[in-house]
């Protein structure tokens, strides 16, 4: 399991780094077909509408990080991960968040993000 925590950690890291968001190719090698998000602003995403908007999002640019990360085996090749993110501007306060991910070990042997949610902490 500690493999398999490290392994989605990294990827979760992934979809934080500016040159992976603001590449369409990369995000769609993370993201599953039929990826769902739930954004903190209570919209839902489908993988389309976040490949279209995510390499053009000028929020883009702030720093990200994540702490208190957790990942647990639902069943076989689905797994579910919860963390704390903050994600930080120069002219902006720091936003906190808690964040959720269902990843699911695909066919081809790679895992990639079927569902995300994140939900502001006040």
């Amino acid at each position: 399991m500690d493999d398999l925590q490290a392994r989605l950690k990294d990827l979760e890291e992934r979809l934080f780094d500016p040159a992976v968001r603001g590449s369409r190719q990369m995000l769609a090698d993370l993201l599953s077909a039929d990826f769902r998000e739930i954004g903190s602003s209570g919209r839902l995403f489908d993988l389309e509408d976040v490949l279209t908007r995510l390499p053009v999002d000028p929020e883009d640019i702030a720093l990200r990080a994540l702490e208190d990360f957790d990942a647990r085996l639902l069943s076989d090749g689905i797994a579910l991960v919860t963390y704390r993110a903050t994600r930080a501007s120069p002219d902006k306060p720091a936003v906190r968040t808690l964040r959720s991910s269902i990843w699911r070990l695909e066919a081809d042997g790679h895992w990639r993000m079927l569902f995300h949610q994140g939900t502001l902490m006040r």
